[in-house]
């Protein structure tokens, strides 16, 4: 995969399909590229396509260095790996912790945004996510790495009670595999980005902003995705004209649980846009 210097640091990334304008997608905390693998292709199938990893995420670098990882850096690097490919609009995708990147960059530099979806995201502070246990598995990676950051929480998901159905049944129909993408997922990670996780919960709320947005919103969240239900509210509440599509039998990561019903709307949107 082409890798990129940003900032200090090298991105990979992938730019698929043909098209005037870009779909950029954001993957989330601890993701990459790969979450949106198996949708490449009928996303390429709308048109150019792009899909990057955060530093110290997936296939790119390291920092090495807490102080290297926060949202206004993460912000940045997505708009110099833009500047950088010659993208000066785009329909701009962030899901989780992407989404909240896209809504910062967004309102920083609306001229290079033509539409946008956020997906199973929120403009403040997610509901249900407690500081402490993030701090737990960060100094869990620090201490004791990646890998045994991922058997313990595999060891730990068994008996959890907060999972929902879609990621239940999503590990049945997978089997290990399921588990082995995830492990892929931490063991790519650099420990010291788990400084982002404390972002995530100690973030200042967006909401007074969202009435800045004025370019074309679509605003995707599973039904099953507990903490983030309200938080999608907020957002369709608060950018004007935004669109919400609840996806069915889906929780936090809908185009891994029910791909259909995810990319549905998606072209939609595009189509509409792109019009």
């Amino acid at each position: 995969m082409p890798r990129i210097a940003i900032n200090g640091v090298e991105l990979t990334y992938e730019d698929s399909g043909r098209g005037e304008r870009p779909f950029v997608l954001v993957h989330g905390f601890t993701g990459f590229r790969d979450d949106f693998r198996e949708q490449l292709p009928a996303l390429i199938g709308l048109g150019r396509t792009i899909i990057y990893d955060h530093r110290g995420h997936g296939d790119s670098a390291h920092a090495g260095d807490a102080t290297g990882y926060s949202f206004d850096q993460l912000v940045d690097d997505l708009r110099d790996l833009l500047g950088a490919l010659g993208v000066a609009r785009c329909d701009l995708l962030g899901h989780s912790m992407g989404g909240m990147i896209a809504l910062r960059f967004v309102l920083a530099y609306p001229q290079h945004v033509a539409s946008l979806v956020l997906m199973d995201t929120a403009a403040r502070a997610p509901d249900r996510m407690p500081r402490a246990p993030l701090a737990a598995a960060g100094a869990i990676a620090r201490s004791q790495g990646m890998a045994s950051l991922a058997a313990l929480l595999r060891g730990r998901a068994a008996d959890d009670p907060s999972r929902p159905d879609a990621e239940r049944r999503l590990e049945r129909e997978l089997g290990e595999a399921f588990w082995e993408r995830r492990r892929r997922r931490l063991v790519a990670m650099d420990p010291e980005a788990f400084v982002l996780a404390l972002e995530l919960v100690d973030q200042p709320a967006l909401t007074d902003r969202l009435h800045e947005i004025a370019c074309p919103t679509l605003v995707m969240v599973g039904e099953q995705d507990a903490g983030f239900l309200a938080p999608a509210d907020e957002l369709a509440r608060g950018i004007r004209g935004a669109t919400k599509v609840v996806i069915p039998a889906a929780a936090h990561s809908p185009q891994l649980e029910n791909p259909p019903a995810w990319i549905a709307p998606i072209r939609q949107h595009l189509e509409r846009v792109r019009a």
